[in-house]
Formats: C-alpha cells, structure tokens, sequence
C-alpha cells in the first residue's frame, strides 16, 4: 500500500515542474508529485481522480488559463473547495498576491531565487497543517527573511 501524499503542481514551464519534483523529493519520500502543464490537464485529473490531491501547488502566468483561472474553477467546484492551493509564482505584484487570497488560495509561495531558498520555502510550506492554518493578511505570504 502507498502511504505517500499526493502533490499536484500546475505550471507551463516543465524546468520548474522537474526542479520542484527533485526539491521535494530531497525533502521527503512522504510524497508523490503529480504535475500538470496546464489548468486542463489539472481540472481534467481534479475530476477523474485516482490520484487524490493533498495539497495543489499552482503558477500564475500560463498561457490559456492563467492559475487565477484555475483557482477560481477549483474554488467553485464543490468537491475541492477544501483542498489546500498554494500559489506559487514569481509575481510580486500585491493586488495580484491579495487578489488570489480574496478567491480562496490558502498560501502565497513566491519562487526563490536560489535553490537554497527554494528548498527552504517548499520545506516551510509542506511542513504547515492546512487543517487548521487559517490565511490572512499575516500568514498568507511566505517571508525569505
């Protein structure tokens, strides 16, 4: 039997999708990374489960639908509307960043600029219980400092 937890990771550019998948894999074996290149393959898998999704990792800027886009699918279906999405995007623009916790995402991860902070950030992310993390103004954004 698998005990692992299932990741999904939506993001157009397939050298983050390989370098987050190596990242948690360094991490921890806890996991199964499943990703996707864009928000029709994840909504098609969302809705034809198995794998069941832990926890959603998703990119802002893709081509077709953005992952504003998709969240806002996600958020509305009601099979999903608890699953944890965690934005995770270079975008540093903060109505963009308030914007996708309005609509219901429950963590802000910014992409790191080094592979230490990468590997920290995702550590930090993959460590909170989404059970009772509540987000808000305080807790959304991950700080590097």
């Amino acid at each position: 039997m698998n005990d692992k937890l299932t990741i999904f990771y939506t993001d157009d550019d397939i050298d983050d999708l390989e370098f987050f998948k190596t990242v948690v894999n360094m991490i921890t074996e806890d996991y199964t990374v499943v990703t996707h290149m864009d928000g029709k393959q994840l909504l098609h898998a969302l809705e034809n489960p198995p794998p069941h999704p832990y926890l959603l990792f998703l990119d802002i800027n893709m081509p077709g639908m953005s992952g504003i886009e998709i969240l806002q699918k996600v958020r509305n279906s009601e099979k999903h509307a608890t699953l944890p999405i965690v934005m995770f995007s270079t975008t540093q623009d903060e109505s963009v960043i308030r914007k996708t916790l309005e609509l219901g995402a429950n963590y802000y991860l910014p992409k790191a600029e080094s592979f230490k902070q990468l590997r920290r950030s995702i550590q930090h992310t993959l460590q909170i219980n989404w059970s009772d993390f509540i987000a808000d103004h305080n807790t959304y954004l991950y700080n590097f400092n």
